[in-house]
Formats: structure tokens, sequence, C-alpha cells
């Protein structure tokens, strides 16, 4: 018999034809409702089996909205009594919520949240000049669905110059690069193109979120893989998956290197047992010790999937990246783009080919690494007085600093924000209940005098 809980008046269309994921309409819709009042705390919803059935959709499509609803404290709910409708989150930050917690949004609070480019690292006029030259290019008759083989180009040549990736044989190296519309876009596209609903794929713990509500809404089944001070922990990855999603070169939000060790055993396992992983490259052009280790997708390019992004080295705003895969990867990429619809946007492709062309992409790395070497020698030393243990600052624009508890993490996160200070804490990476306690601390997203003032109050905050 059909369970009725859900108002039979309650408007639940979804769209087959729209692109977006049905478990993404359906979480959604059930959202908007409970936040406009149509659904009210304590309403009973029906099985995930049941409002399949209403929807004519899979139980995949019903459970992985209902998981995304319940990360989020929208629902709640013990097996066996039913899943209702909830008002108040729960008391562990959502593992699938914002990029950015809500604090960097307040005006007047000097934001030390990792995860934003330099703040105004660009040189303005080098990037007017770009924007005039992306804009004086003949109208595209029809859409790049690789992207525009000038970026392609680039991107090839930046990977080989800053990455030490050779992309590609013979005369056409590009071909090995794909245009992507970021890290995350790019996650969701490789869930559409490669797996099925109900896959698994495990993501580094704590790790990207964004990675994890993307896959979550494709209807895949994210773990969480272990990891510790040198990154992730490859003998502890369950077997099984689909897929690996990792950040070898800076961990986050930990920031540990993994080490050469590691990545031989994980491609191993992941030849043996018929893994793809899939590296995000976060913070690899930003190293300050060594030389970065060279990327996986180097070592085994049959089994690697890289991306990587500009929104660390010049604006999120750009909304361009890149993937480089093996080739029945990128052709699946494709097709899947061909059925979509989907093609990423030429303008931000066409900056980075002009300040490339220009030397100006060249000339602003020299000046990002030196300015963030700089600071974070600003950082390290400030912190340092604080006697707390301090990771990942061999690399990228944060370090981390370890706390005792996830009650000392929310009590020092509170007052760093009636002093003024947004920081961002490490209990908001995890997907379940927080193993690691600290807060990350970022040093771009303001300036430098910005830094040199709220290092003092963090240190206070920190000092027992």
């Amino acid at each position: 018999m059909l369970d009725t809980a859900l108002p039979a008046e309650l408007p639940i269309v979804l769209d087959r034809g729209n692109g977006t994921p049905l478990a993404v309409q359906l979480a959604d819709a059930l959202r908007r409702a409970a936040a406009t009042g149509q659904l009210r705390h304590g309403d009973r919803l029906p099985s995930t089996r049941a409002l399949a059935g209403r929807l004519q959709v899979s139980r995949t499509v019903t459970a992985a909205a209902y998981e995304q609803l319940h990360a989020e404290g929208w629902i709640g709910g013990r097996r066996g009594s039913g899943t209702y409708v909830t008002t108040t989150p729960p008391a562990v930050t959502p593992s699938a919520g914002p990029a950015r917690p809500a604090e960097a949004e307040d005006a007047g609070l000097i934001d030390l949240v990792p995860g934003a480019s330099l703040a105004g690292g660009v040189d303005r006029a080098a990037w007017r000049r770009a924007w005039r030259a992306a804009g004086d290019v003949p109208v595209m008759p029809r859409p790049e669905r690789a992207g525009l083989p000038a970026y392609r180009e680039i991107v090839a040549e930046h990977l080989l110059r800053h990455r030490g990736l050779v992309v590609g044989v013979g005369d056409a190296p590009a071909e090995a690069v794909l245009a992507t519309l970021g890290t995350s876009a790019a996650v969701t596209e490789l869930a559409g193109a490669l797996f099925s609903p109900g896959d698994t794929v495990a993501i580094e713990e704590p790790g990207y979120q964004r990675a994890v509500g993307a896959l979550r809404a494709a209807g895949m089944r994210v773990v969480p893989a272990e990891v510790d001070a040198d990154g992730l922990v490859v003998d502890a990855l369950p077997g099984g998956i689909r897929a690996v999603y990792c950040s070898p070169a800076h961990q986050y939000p930990l920031g540990g290197r993994l080490p050469a060790a590691r990545r031989v055993e994980l491609v191993r396992r992941a030849r043996a047992e018929g893994w793809l992983v899939i590296e995000d490259d976060y913070d690899g052009e930003l190293r300050y010790d060594v030389a970065p280790l060279p990327l996986l997708a180097a070592l085994a390019p049959d089994v690697v999937v890289h991306l990587g992004t500009t929104s660390k080295i010049l604006s999120a705003g750009l909304g361009v990246g890149w993937m480089v895969a093996p080739p029945e990867v990128a052709r699946a990429v494709l097709d899947h783009r061909n059925l979509c619809g989907i093609c990423p946007a030429a303008a931000g492709q066409q900056v980075m080919v002009q300040l490339a062309r220009n030397g100006d992409l060249g000339r602003h790395l020299r000046r990002l690494r030196r300015e963030l070497a700089e600071r974070r020698e600003l950082v390290v030393s400030a912190l340092s007085v604080a006697g707390a243990p301090i990771f990942g600052d061999s690399a990228g624009g944060h370090v981390v600093v370890l706390l005792d508890s996830l009650d000392t993490e929310r009590a020092v996160l509170a007052a760093a924000r009636a002093r003024g200070l947004a920081l961002d804490g490490l209990a908001r990476h995890h997907q379940a209940a927080p193993r690691w306690h600290g807060l990350a601390v970022g040093y771009t997203n303001c300036t430098r005098a910005q830094l040199t003032t709220a290092l003092p109050t963090l240190v206070d905050l920190l000092t027992p």
C-alpha cells in the first residue's frame, strides 16, 4: 500500500530534460517546501520507496535527496520510526554545507577563511588588457565542447612548466586536455559520464564537501577515506569502490603532501581493483619548501583523472578549469556534454589565453608565490607563539591549527567572530562526526595590513 504521508497537493515536478540531477531537483523542492511552510516541523515524509513510486523515479534518487536533506538538518528520524521535517539543524556542521562558512560574508570581519584567491593579487592593468583582447575575437559559430584549442594548448604548456606533466603525444598534445567550469563541475561531469546511481566513491575525510555534495546529488554512495598528517591513508581504503577522490599535492583541508610510497600503492591498488583516481591538484602550484612531487597523472595516466582550476591562482569568478584524463574517460565526458548540452564558457578561457600569451600569467604566478610565502612566514611565526600544533604550512594559502576538541573549536570560532575575525573550523569538512578538531587559517582573502592586525588577536585566542 502506497504511503501518502506527503501532501498530495505539494508541487513536486521533476524535469528529466533540464540537465540537473533528479536527486538535486527533489532535494530542492522539499527544501523549498520546508522553508516556505508548505511542509512544517513534524510533518512525516513518505519512505524513499513510496516516494520513488509516486514520482516514478528510482529509489536511488529519493534516497540521495533524503540523505542530503538529513545532512543539512531539514529532516530527521530513526530507522523504523519514519522520516520527519525538522527546522532544528544538527549539532554537527552539515556535511555538505556551504564552501565557506557564513561568518566570512559578514561585513566588518577580517576574512581568514581559506579557499579564496589572493585579494588584489592580479595586476589590474594586465587583467583589463586580457579582457579587452578576449572580447576582440570572432563570434563562435558553434560551441567547443572540449574547450577552445588555444586554451587547451595554454593549459598543456602550464602543466608542463609548473607541474612537470607532459600531456598528450605527437603534434597535438592539447588533445589530452579538456576545459571545465572548475573542479566541482568536473566532478559532476565525471559522475554523470562514468558512474551509475548507487556506485561507491571514496573521498578524503576531512575533505572537500562540494565534491561530496556533487557525487551524492548524482546518486553516488560516498564513503569517507581516512587521512592523517601525510594525506590519504591508502591501506585504509575500502574495497568495492569505483573511484577515490583525493588532493595529494596539499590535502584539503589538513595540508599533508602524499608521500611517494603511498602514491605508488594508490596506483597499484587502482590498477588491481579497477578504480579511477580523481586527483584534485589543490594548491599544486603554490609550494614553498621543496619542488612539488610529480602529479599522480604523470605516474599513472591510465587510471588517474587530473583536475585543476584557476580559482586559487587567478580568480574563482573566471569560472575555468581543466581536466586531463585517460582517452576513454575523456570520450565519455565529451559524449555526456553532447547529450546534456554542457559547454565550458569561452570568455574565461579567452582571458587565460591572453594572460599567458602576454607573459602576464607567468609574472603573476611569480609574484603570487613570493607574496604568499611572505604571508605564510608571518602566520607561522605568530602562531608558533601560541604553542598549538600547526599542519599544512609547506604549501597553499592556509595553515591548520589543531585543537583538543569540537567544543574548543566552536568556542574559538565564536570568540574570534566576536573580536572581528572570520575563521574556518575542521568540523564542517567531515561527512560524519568530526575526527579532527581545529582551525583552518587562511591568509589570501585579506590585505597584508589586515593580516598583521588579525594575528595578535588570533594568538591571544589560542594561547592557553
